[in-house]
């Protein structure tokens, strides 16, 4: 079982949830609709000086769903090169 964590400039959350849909991937997530922070894309404040803000997708997933994700964000960071658009992964263990 992966943690897969993205962080993205809002700009692009619909193309993702877009591509994720069209491969039957990231079914179950959890979005956090507005973050700030500053990161290699600069600076995201939600302020007059920096008005961009980003969200946060967390998704829980085994090795193929991972690997499928993967695919998708890179195939996401192509359409959009200049965009902030960043995917974070580390193993976890799921307990209900």
């Amino acid at each position: 079982m992966r943690r897969i964590e993205i962080i993205a400039n809002h700009s692009v959350e619909e193309d993702l949830f877009d591509l994720f849909e069209e491969r039957g991937i990231g079914a179950h997530y959890t979005l956090i609709p507005q973050v700030q922070g500053a990161g290699s894309s600069g600076p995201r404040k939600g302020d007059h000086i920096w008005p961009e803000t980003n969200f946060v997708l967390i998704i829980y997933a085994g090795e193929e769903e991972t690997a499928k994700i993967r695919e998708a964000v890179a195939d996401l960071k192509r359409l959009f090169p200049n965009e902030g658009i960043k995917l974070f992964e580390m193993p976890c263990t799921f307990e209900e």
